[in-house]
């Protein structure tokens, strides 16, 4: 045995473990205590910068010393000299680098990191994006070096090319890289509008005359030439892995989204009522001055609400009119609204014998629907559509491909390719299952849409979309003017409280879905008629709402849980005293 090392038993090397953790532990704690003892007392001194960074070199994750490690900073900055303090946060940032080492993801790090930059008397920029070139190297989904990298391109102004070029490296390296991607797409518009330029190579300096693009210089649109080089970076990244969403998600966001001009999109004035209906295209907050209402040129003082006493936001406002105001048939009246925060305006003429009038642009002349995936030309997006459709007969169930093809689809004609849309639609609830609601209010928004252009082309007032397996309602602010709603056979479950917004609704039919909430059933004034036959109506708290709509006359419940109940007939009548033709 003489010579032999003896060999230690786990219970023996785990003791020893515990006596020094608890040695380790008891020179940390008392460490600590020094620091929160010295800044009870205010003291900032150099003792107490090499205490926290004997801490925090250890546990950099300690964001009250880092806090008092700048108090003590901003102490010294005041009793030093400015190449003094230069070289404290010279030492400071290579201290933070290698508590970076320790944990490269962590928060009071790279905090702290980015707060010196801002308090060096002469920063080195080139420095800090060498760190995080290093850094993304090791891991290029580390969002506190992306972070910070943006932060130290906007401060030293690195052209826009350039960091191009820096996601060109990470993605060529790694097509699955969701910051680069993202990145880009920060760039992108950043661009100038003319077509670009090649790279300049690293010697080449700009003139001085035109400074480089950088990303503190307002965004414009993506140029065309631009755009045809993304796609086709795009295609080669989804071509190589058709599975990888990264990519995918890239090629949704550089299709586009055109910006919808924000106006007023309707005026509706009515003599019976005696009010002003006023149609935004988007929801906004009527403000005291934010509107103005002029009526035959002249200013009016006059309270905005909401269609709905949930929405402090919404599309629609309305105004009431002094009694009188314009209830003679026999004069004729201008209307004029004001949306001040966007020097917009509208004018509505209400003739003589008219009982109501209205202005407004129409979703055909706007192309609001196919505006969401907008590109310079269509011959474009027809290429695109091919590229997409080859890529199907290689992968038919890649369910990225598939919704690509329906969005390039219903920003071609969305009328023209209704019929593969929905067959598309069922293919991808076919074979991504756990999605398969999403793609459902999805195929739902579109036929919405569609239905509004075939409303509008037919120039009626009648919104019919019955028997469509719809699962949700939108686009309702582009209803203002329905009178007539047939939502039957559908897979409703409720009507939303924006179904507020059919301020001119006078027939509901939504019979044979499984509605259980008519919250959004709420001050239609001239609802006369509501059938709700074959629902889940399952309590007389559930019809509250419609007490709130004073022409309802005729309303239909056979085939509700409701209709069930004793006396119910009775409670309604007290419930709903307008109405007089009730089905049970």
């Amino acid at each position: 045995m003489h010579g032999r090392l003896k060999v230690k038993s786990t219970a023996q090397q785990e003791e020893e473990k515990r006596k020094d953790r608890e040695k380790k532990l008891k020179i940390y704690v008392a460490a600590r205590d020094a620091c929160f003892s010295k800044r009870k007392e205010g003291i900032w001194d150099e003792e107490a910068l090499q205490i926290t960074q004997q801490l925090l070199s250890s546990n950099p994750d300690f964001g009250t010393l880092w806090n008092y490690r700048r108090e003590i900073l901003m102490h010294l900055e005041t009793v030093k000299d400015e190449d003094e303090v230069q070289k404290i946060y010279e030492a400071e940032l290579s201290f933070l680098e290698s508590c970076l080492k320790v944990n490269p993801k962590s928060y009071g790090s790279w905090h702290h990191r980015g707060w010196v930059c801002t308090r060096l008397p002469r920063p080195d920029w080139a420095r800090e994006l060498g760190l995080c070139d290093r850094c993304l190297s090791l891991d290029d989904r580390n969002f506190h070096c992306w972070d910070h990298r943006r932060v130290v391109v906007k401060k030293s102004a690195v052209p826009v090319d350039r960091e191009l070029a820096f996601t060109d490296r990470l993605i060529g390296s790694n097509f699955s890289n969701y910051s680069s991607w993202h990145y880009r797409s920060t760039l992108l518009p950043l661009l100038p509008p003319e077509s670009p330029e090649p790279l300049p190579s690293p010697r080449r300096q700009p003139p001085r005359s035109s400074p480089p693009a950088s990303p503190q210089n307002r965004s414009h649109r993506v140029c065309e030439e631009q755009l045809l080089k993304e796609y086709e970076l795009v295609q080669n990244a989804f071509f190589t892995d058709p599975n990888d969403q990264s990519a995918w998600f890239y090629y949704r966001w550089l299709l586009g989204r055109a910006e919808r001009e924000e106006t007023i999109s309707c005026v509706l004035v009515s003599r019976e009522q005696e009010t002003v209906t006023v149609a935004f295209s988007r929801p906004v907050k009527a403000q005291p001055g934010g509107v103005m209402l002029l009526l035959d040129g002249q200013p009016q003082r006059v309270q905005w609400r909401s269609v709905h006493p949930r929405f402090k936001h919404s599309p629609v406002w309305i105004c009431d009119l002094p009694p009188g105001t314009i209830s003679d048939v026999t004069n004729e009246h201008n209307v004029t609204v004001h949306w001040m925060e966007r020097h917009a305006h509208r004018d509505c003429a209400l003739y003589t014998g008219r009982t109501e009038s209205w202005c407004r642009d129409s979703a055909t002349d706007q192309e609001l629907f196919r505006s969401e995936l907008s590109v310079e030309k269509t011959s474009v997006l027809q290429s695109e559509l091919q590229s997409c459709k080859q890529l199907q007969e290689l992968e038919p169930l890649n369910k990225w491909c598939l919704l690509t093809i329906i969005l390039l689809m219903r920003a071609l004609d969305p009328l023209g390719y209704e019929t593969e849309t929905l067959a598309h639609f069922q293919t991808l609830r076919e074979v991504d299952l756990m999605r398969s609601a999403y793609y459902s209010d999805l195929c739902s928004k579109f036929m919405m849409e569609n239905t509004v252009l075939k409303m509008e082309y037919a120039e009626v007032r009648v919104f019919s979309i019955s028997d469509k397996e719809l699962t949700t309602l939108c686009h309702l602010d582009q209803l203002l003017l329905v009178t007539h709603i047939n939502l039957s056979s559908n897979q409703l479950q409720r009507l939303p409280p924006h179904f507020s917004l059919l301020q001119c609704l006078e027939v509901l039919e939504a019979e044979d879905n499984v509605i259980e909430d008519l919250e959004g059933v709420f001050h239609l004034p001239r609802l006369e008629e509501v059938l709700l036959k074959n629902n889940r109506i399952s309590t007389l708290a559930d019809l509250r709402p419609l007490a709130s709509c004073p022409k309802l006359k005729r309303l239909d419940l056979r085939g509700n849980p409701v209709s069930g109940l004793e006396r119910v007939e009775a409670a309604l009548a007290e419930l709903l005293p307008s109405v007089v033709d009730l089905l049970l």
